[in-house]
C-alpha cells in the first residue's frame, strides 16, 4: 500500500459538516481530490481551513495533464514533499506535525517510518544495481540520497 493511501484529512468530520457533504478520510481518494480540485463548497469553510486546502491544491494538484488530478502527479509530488522533510532532518513525528500544520493532513508516524525505511531500502537496491552496471554517477546519487534519508 502506498504512503499516499495512508494520508488522511485532519478533522475530517468537521470539514465534511462545514461542506455539507460526505468525503472520504483519505486525502488522495477520488472524491476528496474532486472536491479539492473543483473547489466546490470551499466558500463554506473558515478562512484558515480554506487557505490550507487551497495550499494543498496549489502545491500538489497543479498539473496540466488531461487526467488531473488522477494522473499520479499529486501522489508523486506528495512523496517528494515527505522525502524533502526527511532530508531536512525531520523524524516521522515531526513530519506528521508539519503536514498537519501545512495542509491539515495527518498520518500515523509508524506509517511514515515504514515509508522512509522502504525508501532507504529502495535506494540501497538502486545503488547496488548501479554498481553492478558500472554506473558510478547513479550509484553516487543513490548513495547521497540514501544518506540524506538515513540521518
Amino acid at each position: 500500500m502506498a504512503i499516499t493511501d495512508k494520508i488522511y484529512v485532519k478533522n475530517h468530520r468537521q470539514l465534511a459538516s462545514q461542506l455539507e457533504t460526505n468525503i472520504p478520510k483519505g486525502a488522495f481518494k477520488g472524491a476528496t481530490l474532486d472536491l479539492l480540485y473543483t473547489g466546490d463548497g470551499l466558500a463554506k469553510l473558515d478562512d484558515a481551513t480554506r487557505d490550507r486546502i487551497l495550499d494543498f491544491a496549489q502545491d500538489f494538484l497543479d498539473c496540466d495533464c488531461d487526467n488531473n488530478p488522477y494522473c499520479g502527479h499529486p501522489e508523486r509530488k506528495f512523496v517528494k514533499y515527505l522525502l524533502e522533510l526527511r532530508a531536512q532532518g525531520l523524524g516521522p513525528d515531526a513530519i506528521v506535525d508539519v503536514m498537519s500544520d501545512d495542509y491539515l493532513l495527518y498520518a500515523y508516524p509508524g506509517d511514515v517510518l515504514s515509508f522512509l525505511d522502504d525508501a532507504v531500502r529502495t535506494l540501497e537496491a538502486v545503488e547496488s544495481l548501479a554498481d553492478v552496471e558500472g554506473d558510478r554517477e547513479m550509484a553516487r546519487k543513490a548513495r547521497e540520497a540514501k544518506q540524506a534519508l538515513a540521518k
